[in-house]
């Protein structure tokens, strides 16, 4: 799956609805992008979407947020941000991804992804760039 979308903010949705109707139930989404980008925007845009209700903020010093809505829908959003490879394994985060809902991955690197794909998970990668008054999502599996 590779899909290109350009949208601004009060089109969000196109880039919401789009990953609804093509991901799994539970999914594993690395957001990539520079500071500002809007990884934490794509994120509140899908817990709404997902009827997700109360603030959606970055975890940036928690690491990990977990979002429920009244349906049993969760959506689990990290930032790990400076956060090495070793460092996730060892704070045992790995074993999150077990939990059923979709797993939105601020800042994952490169090993994380590799190894994660390696014991057998799709993850899919969206890089996310500023254009203008939009944003270019670019969306791979």
């Amino acid at each position: 799956m590779s899909k290109e979308i350009q949208a601004s903010l009060s089109e969000l949705d196109k880039v919401v609805t789009y990953l609804n109707e093509t991901l799994p139930n539970n999914a594993i989404v690395f957001l990539r992008g520079d500071l500002a980008a809007g990884k934490t925007t794509l994120t509140q845009a899908i817990a709404k979407a997902k009827g997700i209700e109360g603030e959606v903020t970055s975890p940036t010093f928690s690491l990990q947020q977990c979002y429920g809505a009244e349906d049993g829908t969760y959506l689990y959003h990290y930032d790990l941000y400076r956060l090495e490879h070793e460092e996730f394994m060892q704070l045992g985060l790995f074993e999150e991804f077990e939990k059923e809902g979709w797993h939105m991955v601020e800042w994952g690197s490169d090993t994380l992804k590799a190894f994660l794909e390696g014991v057998g998970y799709n993850v899919v990668t969206i890089d996310i760039e500023p254009k203008e008054n939009s944003r270019i999502y670019r969306i791979e599996a």
